[in-house]
């Protein structure tokens, strides 16, 4: 579905469900350097289970024109004109590290805007290596070979070929790194420069009113899941799930286990 956000082309997928403001909407935010497709089986799930979904390509990824935007306050902004452009009043967010940030400031910044947020692979500060951020800038292979490689746990470099995916015919390490040399060069490094940046999580959480999820993954070597719980013990109203064997990448690594958090958290019926 193609949406315009203050005046450029969005590309949002609904799972296959036309957005009705009458159902409780949920919007899902990637991370840095992806898109949409990210959220695959969530995305369907919640649209055929009483929600209104839009996974999001952000400003300058996949199918949405502009340029991406240097923050995360200004996406947590952008995200607001998201709903409105669809005519939303209020949501719940899902976000994935970087998408994860935007979700906490947004429902700081926008408190009557969010219902609830889960985040996934968050923590209060996301430091980049510098030398990441500059092969990320400069649009090298080496910045997505960094980001994928640390960004997967063992089910990512499973077998041979590092394919290690619930999901029969896909493979997370060869996906990831297809998905992320999709994206325009630089972008990469706007994102990663924006999460770098970001200094106001502690800030953030504690102004967050609504119900948060955290989805952690134990062996997440970017974000890792101690300080995930530290962030969501600034939440007044939090739940922690930390999910086994996965990595940063957790709705791609244990999709089934996030979903099973998410439906809880958001009390859908699963099955």
């Amino acid at each position: 579905m193609q949406l315009t956000v203050k005046g450029n082309p969005v590309f949002v997928h609904t799972g296959g469900r036309e957005i009705d403001p009458a159902r409780p909407a949920v919007v899902l935010i990637h991370g840095a350097g992806m898109d949409h497709s990210v959220w695959s089986l969530q995305s369907r799930y919640l649209a055929h289970h009483g929600r209104s979904v839009l996974a999001v390509d952000l400003p300058g990824h996949g199918r949405s024109g502009g340029e991406p935007l240097g923050s995360i306050a200004a996406i947590a902004d952008w995200v607001v004109a998201l709903l409105d452009a669809a005519g939303l009043e209020r949501a719940a967010l899902i976000g994935h590290s970087m998408g994860a940030l935007v979700a906490l400031e947004a429902a700081a910044r926008h408190a009557g805007r969010v219902e609830a947020v889960a985040l996934l692979g968050v923590a209060e500060r996301m430091p980049v290596h510098p030398d990441l951020l500059a092969a990320a800038h400069a649009g090298e292979s080496s910045a997505i070979e960094m980001v994928i490689g640390w960004g997967h746990g063992p089910r990512g470099h499973g077998g041979a070929q590092g394919g290690g995916c619930p999901t029969p015919g896909l493979a997370l390490i060869p996906g990831g790194r297809r998905l992320m040399a999709s994206v325009r060069p630089g972008v990469l490094g706007v994102d990663l420069a924006a999460c770098n940046d970001y200094g106001q999580g502690a800030d953030a959480a504690a102004a967050v009113a609504c119900p948060a999820l955290f989805l952690l993954g134990a062996l997440d070597r970017m974000t890792p899941a101690k300080a995930g719980r530290s962030l969501a013990a600034r939440v007044k109203t939090s739940q922690v799930v930390v999910l086994p064997q996965t990595g940063h990448m957790v709705m791609t690594e244990a999709p089934d286990a996030v979903l099973d958090a998410l439906t809880s958290f958001l009390s859908l019926r699963r099955g």
